[in-house]
């Protein structure tokens, strides 16, 4: 059992992380911003679920406020820290740049300095698949160049792992970084394809089909995410990988978005009004993510298929909107 701190806690990988963690019998202190990037009784409604569980506390903060994280460490001893507070989205961050910069480069960098002051027994943060940019060495491998990130939150998302890099060697940290692609499932993030296609469909509304549905995407099951998340909080760190790793986190699956459509549209019960469009600003073709290390290291294989996925996901949309 560890005390633990998951920044991020009313978010859709949050929430679901933080729920698995407590049922294990964890001890887990939530904040979270609450910002309005997305709808923000959702989050509320995460929360208010989460805080039926005893061993769950939960406060509003921001990890760009340092003042406030460092009360909070000076109250509590955390033993890990999970940092999935961020700015999410890649086609916001090309007209707000400034808050991905806030929040995803200052605010972490807030996190690594409490952690160091207080020294946590290991920092677990989010990074993302965006790092790779359009790679061409498929799949993505832990190894490949990520010096061409194409979006600025991919440019944040480099700049945590090289800061997370630097205090880890610097100041002897036990850090992780996950490169999360593309997750889905219950409780999503309504700016993502598959929740906003959904609401769509349901209301008769076209849906943007971008670069006229040629892309790929390595779609990832919450509950693979969370799952090989817990089994990394306390898994020791190989001598050879020092005290700062990166792991992708994926399905090690690419569908292609019209499949991935055709299927939603099957368990939706109705057929999309498809508007083709092209390529957006910020994008990439394709996502394929290479899970060796992370199979290697504790035996990670992801088990959803995006059939039984987005079937989950279809069941709790229409429980949580429509009933």
């Amino acid at each position: 059992m560890s005390k633990i701190l998951i920044t991020g806690a009313a978010g859709f990988i949050g929430f679901h992380l933080t729920e698995l963690l407590i049922k294990q019998g964890h001890i887990v202190y939530g904040i979270d911003s609450l910002n309005s990037y997305y709808d923000q009784s959702l989050k509320n409604n995460r929360v208010k679920h989460l805080s039926a569980y005893s061993n769950f506390s939960f406060s509003p903060g921001n990890i760009c406020d340092k003042g406030q994280l460092n009360a909070l460490f000076e109250s509590h001893n955390f033993e890990i820290v999970i940092n999935l507070a961020a700015q999410a989205g890649v086609r916001y961050s090309i007209d707000h740049p400034q808050e991905y910069i806030n929040n995803n480069v200052v605010g972490f960098s807030n996190i690594l300095e409490v952690c160091r002051q207080y020294k946590v027994f290991h920092l677990i943060y989010a990074s993302s698949s965006s790092v790779y940019g359009n790679s061409i060495n498929i799949p993505f491998n832990e190894s490949n160049n990520t010096d061409q990130p194409v979006s600025l939150y991919a440019a944040t998302k480099k700049s945590n792992e090289a800061l997370a890099y630097s205090y880890a060697h610097l100041f002897n940290i036990p850090i992780t970084g996950l490169r999360f692609f593309t997750v889905y499932g219950p409780w999503g993030r309504p700016d993502m394809a598959y929740f906003s296609f959904t609401r769509k469909i349901l209301n008769q509304e076209p849906i943007p089909v971008f670069n006229n549905g040629n892309l790929e995407r390595d779609f990832t099951y919450i509950d693979d995410i969370t799952v090989a998340i817990s089994k990394l909080l306390d898994h020791p760190f190989n001598v050879n990988e020092g005290k700062h790793r990166i792991y992708n986190i994926g399905n090690n699956h690419p569908v292609k978005l019209l499949e991935f459509i055709s299927t939603l549209e099957k368990h939706i019960g109705i057929e999309a009004r498809k508007q083709f469009l092209p390529m957006q600003d910020g994008d990439v073709l394709k996502t394929y993510a290479d899970i060796s290390k992370l199979e290697d290291a504790i035996g990670y294989r992801p088990q959803t298929s995006i059939d039984t996925g987005l079937k989950q996901f279809v069941n709790w949309y229409r429980q949580y909107y429509l009933i």
